[in-house]
């Protein structure tokens, strides 16, 4: 078979170092061949073409449901969590279907009703830290981000329903932290069930609990089949087709588990890392504190705008994306990247990671800059932290909402050092890149803050 600019690493170090090592993989795979290459990695059933030029990546995204196929099957990486029936695993008409229903949940207007519930679960969260203690950032940012899309999702925010839940999420996501642990996922001879001592059978024990206690909500919500709730459960139960059609139980769980999972790690990294730069940059804190400080109002929706705290955000998810990769696609035809011939049934993907470190977009890309956000504009092309295409993340703007209250709140009303200057790299956790350790930081005590949310009612 053909190759588009195959590497010259062997096959089988391209894999193991995919799983233990994704950056360097990455990094060293574009010095050989800057805009385009194949690799061979675990967890795409082989050969892939990694696309990390804007004007590629602009033809496939804009291309992703005709020749540059979004092929659910392809996404079967997380499928043993998320199941067969979301987003991650649909395409063609059942994908813009279920994305149709899903909407709605996600508009902007409705974020202004979790302004105040992020703010209290934050101060909740740290008000907890004793001064002069050591804490690891991640797992409070996951604290936090894990009540936040429990209440938004759910509506729950505490009783024994709650923390069931929020205790198997976390079980489940440590199991798959290490790069040893992820080789489940990535390689299916992996996944055997020899009884509840075998760590698959025991990933299935845990598994199947969150489904029941899922499950057990989902005919609670419709036997009540109350109108006034305003979480995301409430709204998907009412949610129908165009033809009248509402989701089952089971798109339902799955659903609502990609949301779980995909919703909450992600953006609780990213707040870890855009802290990590803040406190090992304090000129930049600083300038973000006058900025937050000079802002008249106070409300969540002027927060989300100010334009420095976005580019901090935004320069957090360029430096060190979350997902390094886009969604596969799937050639449908013969044609052409870069000038490139590509054969029908290819498989290609956006490499986001390499796309933010291009030195032709983001010069001294490996520096922390939010200023190169204020002083260029950048296409979905250049800038691709949430995806793109049909497959760009739907949970996007709660996300950021999320990120910036957070991080608005915590700068303004506590302190903290860092044990040490010595820059964090980051590592892979599960299937997502996360800083190393999760960012050890030293409470100092709580100041003063002007932050306080004007009332939303």
């Amino acid at each position: 078979m053909f190759l588009i600019n195959p590497l010259t690493t062997p096959v089988i170090w391209q894999k193991i170092q995919w799983i233990l090592d994704p950056v360097s993989y990455l990094m060293k795979s574009s010095k050989e061949h800057p805009d385009l290459f194949t690799g061979e990695v675990s967890g795409f059933g082989g050969k892939l073409v990694f696309v990390s030029h804007p004007s590629a990546i602009q033809q496939i995204l804009t291309n992703d449901r005709q020749l540059f196929f979004a092929n659910g099957e392809l996404n079967n990486l997380l499928t043993p969590i998320v199941g067969y029936s979301s987003l991650l695993s649909l395409d063609g008409e059942n994908h813009k279907r279920e994305r149709k229903l899903l909407m709605p949940s996600f508009h902007g207007e409705r974020m202004e009703i979790y302004g105040d519930l992020i703010i209290s679960i934050t101060e909740n969260v740290f008000n907890q830290l004793q001064e002069g203690k050591t804490f690891i950032v991640r797992e409070l940012m996951q604290e936090i981000s894990l009540q936040v899309i429990l209440k938004i999702v759910f509506g729950l925010s505490e009783g024994n329903q709650f923390e069931r839940i929020k205790e198997l999420i976390k079980a489940i996501l440590n199991r798959f932290n290490s790069p040893i642990n992820i080789s489940f996922l990535f390689y299916n001879w992996l996944r055997k069930d020899f009884g509840a001592w075998s760590p698959w059978g025991s990933f299935m024990k845990t598994q199947k609990e969150l489904d029941d206690l899922i499950y057990s909500e989902i005919s609670l919500r419709r036997q009540e089949n109350n109108l006034n709730n305003t979480d995301i459960l409430s709204t998907l139960l009412i949610a129908v087709d165009e033809n009248g059609k509402g989701m089952t139980n089971q798109e339902l769980r799955d659903e609502l588990m990609l949301m779980l999972f995909a919703g909450h790690e992600t953006t609780a990294i990213a707040m870890t890392w855009a802290l990590y730069w803040l406190y090992h940059y304090p000129d930049l804190k600083a300038k973000l504190l006058t900025e937050l400080q000079e802002n008249p109002q106070k409300d969540g929706t002027s927060i989300f705008k100010l334009p420095y705290l976005t580019a901090v955000c935004n320069e957090t998810l360029r430096i060190y994306p979350v997902a390094m990769l886009t969604f596969p696609r799937q050639v449908t035809a013969d044609t052409e990247l870069l000038g490139l011939k590509i054969p029908k049934d290819t498989v290609v993907m956006g490499c986001i990671y390499l796309t933010h470190h291009r030195e032709d977009l983001y010069p001294e890309a490996d520096k922390f800059k939010p200023e190169r956000f204020l002083n260029r504009q950048y296409s979905p092309y250049e800038f691709l932290a949430f995806g793109g295409g049909v497959r760009r993340c739907l949970g996007e703007v709660l996300a950021l909402y999320e990120m910036k209250l957070v991080i608005a709140k915590i700068i303004t009303t506590y302190d903290f050092t860092l044990p040490t200057n010595q820059e964090i790299k980051p590592k892979r956790r599960g299937v997502v890149l996360s800083p190393e350790g999760g960012v050890k930081m030293i409470f100092k005590g709580k100041i003063q803050s002007n932050l306080d949310l004007a009332p939303l009612s």
